[in-house]
């Protein structure tokens, strides 16, 4: 057995509960809802009528794409070792970092698949309304290769959870609770810390790093056109906010799949 057959019994696995198709049909619905109602401003603005269709996309991703990534991962380690299977994998030659790593390749496929889809669906439709001539098509693939590190980060730390919580039910609840606290919570309480700090030693200095801390974040100022990345994190400049940025964006999927694999090797079948 290797990596690439865990991968595949995880694809397999994915569509017989429905994962594929239901990240597709997520993508596909909203994207196409969000190409079509966001090209209205385009006339009147004179812009790229696909920037502004990668700038609802982008709203969007960032709630969806890491909520997919940890539906797809909270049950791979738990969900196993409640039905025995984990135990079963484990009398296989493989180690434990290459069973993850089949599990993590399979996710990815099933995110890149899914963006993909909505994605094409996006540049499709646009081209539809609006023709060919004069788009800018490398926003896009940015935002595809963005989105597929920011899934990536997501599917580490719901592998992380799981192996702790050795439960499903348990897991599902914490990786909820994870969302909210990236994509919601986290910017609020940020927002709350701004103005009580007004305009002081936080938000110069430590404001602009716990910023690109977040993966999520660090995803909005990668592709958000219309918001200057100094604007957000002022205290690192235009030019340090977008590649501390995509450095987050980089070095959060590594991290997050080094805690699962540790947690995993702490994981008794």
């Amino acid at each position: 057995m290797s990596v690439f057959t865990i991968a595949r019994l995880e694809l397999l696995i994915a569509r017989r509960n429905m994962w594929v198709a239901t990240s597709l049909v997520l993508m596909a619905l909203f994207s196409s809802v969000l190409t079509l109602a966001g090209g209205a401003p385009t006339g009147t603005l004179g812009v790229d009528p696909l920037l502004i269709a990668i700038t609802s996309i982008t709203t969007l991703s960032v709630y969806l794409i890491p909520l997919i990534g940890l539906l797809l991962s909270f049950d791979a380690i738990a969900g196993e070792a409640e039905r025995g299977t984990l135990a079963l994998n484990l009398t296989y030659p493989l180690s434990r970092g290459e069973i993850l790593l089949g599990k993590f390749t399979a996710h990815l496929v099933v995110l890149g698949f899914a963006v993909a889809v909505g994605l094409a669906l996006t540049a499709g439709l646009t081209i539809w309304k609006y023709g060919s001539a004069d788009l800018d098509y490398l926003p896009l693939l940015k935002l595809y290769a963005t989105s597929l590190a920011l899934g990536a980060a997501f599917l580490g730390i719901g592998y992380t959870v799981s192996a702790l919580s050795r439960a499903p039910a348990v897991a599902s609840g914490v990786v909820i609770v994870i969302w909210l606290i990236c994509v919601v919570l986290y910017d609020l309480g940020l927002l709350g810390a701004l103005v009580a700090d007004d305009g002081g030693f936080f938000t110069k200095s430590v404001f602009p790093w716990l910023l690109v801390a977040n993966p999520a974040d660090a995803f909005r100022l990668v592709n958000m056109p219309d918001v200057p990345a100094s604007s957000l994190a002022g205290g690192l400049g235009a030019a340090g906010a977008a590649s501390g940025a995509a450095a987050s964006l980089l070095l959060w999927p590594v991290l997050a799949l080094f805690f699962a694999w540790r947690a995993l090797r702490k994981t008794e079948a």
